[in-house]
């Protein structure tokens, strides 16, 4: 059995990740006619066209998006192999790293984070950018370096995720509101307006299924697609939020928080990466860092 070039691996990953000829050339330095080539020798090689012209484009077969998703991870598994191993300095850093995660996360998390992170590497700059969805797109672009948040059905299967605390829900209102006084129970809870936290086109929550089971149902007054938004709103007015209590600890100051008079699960709260971030040293020192900010472990000097 002949063994194919495995040079292709890394000439197929510009590839597909590019969806061009001329920016493959581009990026890996060579001529677009020797990219021409070398894409004739991927197909050979596969039995599959892999990109296709539509119309100006180039787009993938079938066969093409499956290998995006396996040839990524093996060939940076292949590079880790090969690569010398080395002493990570923290100290010697000179790198910015981008974390995707809720105004809630930033607010509760991010100062401490920041301490380990200066404390470590005063030449590390961390650029939080703002959690809209739940796709794993930004990680598998590899603009994204981590992530927090509930791992779902939208995180893609590749993703690797390691636990940083549970969570669980709490009602929160302004003080002077009704619920501020006296025993909560689920009718006193239910009877109120709500704010509710959602994305996409949805109009009711976890909540609104355990209410239902008690053959009980809330109004609610408002939509907003952020735990920030839905407490300034309950700071305001007399609206009831219900978000998860570590996640917002600092954005609830100064407002009555309560129990919720039902059971509701508990959030596990993971950190998000791509898998081919794993063997690199200041990828896991960063991840090191964020685990210990979450546990609340101080910075080591």
């Amino acid at each position: 059995m002949s063994i194919p070039d495995l040079n292709l691996l890394i000439t197929l990953d510009v590839l597909l990740t590019e969806g061009s000829v001329t920016r493959a050339a581009q990026r890996l330095r060579l001529s677009p006619s020797a990219m021409s080539r070398a894409l004739a020798r991927l197909r050979e090689t596969t039995g599959d066209p892999l990109l296709v012209r539509a119309g100006r484009e180039l787009v993938p077969t079938p066969r093409a998006l499956e290998l995006r998703e396996r040839v990524g991870p093996l060939l940076g598994e292949a590079l880790a192999v090969l690569a010398p191993a080395r002493q990570l300095d923290p100290r010697q850093l000179e790198q910015t790293f981008t974390l995707r995660a809720s105004d809630g996360f930033v607010e509760n998390f991010g100062p401490a984070l920041l301490a380990h992170i200066g404390a470590q590497a005063p030449g590390v700059r961390l650029r939080f950018v703002q959690k809209s969805d739940r796709e794993s797109v930004l990680l598998r672009e590899g603009s994204v370096d981590l992530e927090t948040g509930v791992i779902g059905g939208f995180t893609s299967p590749e993703v690797r995720a390691r636990r940083l605390f549970a969570d669980r829900f709490v009602g929160v209102v302004r003080q002077g509101h009704a619920l501020a006084r006296g025993e909560i129970d689920i009718a006193r809870y239910a009877a109120g307006q709500h704010v509710l936290v959602a994305r996409r086109d949805q109009d009711t929550g976890p909540m609104d299924e355990a209410l239902a089971a008690h053959g009980m149902h809330r109004t609610i007054a408002s939509i907003v697609g952020g735990f920030t938004a839905a407490l300034a709103l309950a700071a305001g007015s007399d609206l009831i939020a219900t978000v998860p209590e570590r996640h917002t600890g600092n954005l609830r100051a100064g407002m009555f928080s309560f129990a919720l008079p039902l059971r509701m699960p508990e959030l596990t709260v993971s950190l998000m990466w791509h898998p081919r971030m794993d063997a690199d040293p200041a990828h896991r020192w960063l991840r090191g860092c964020v685990v210990e900010a979450c546990a609340g472990r101080p910075a080591a000097d």
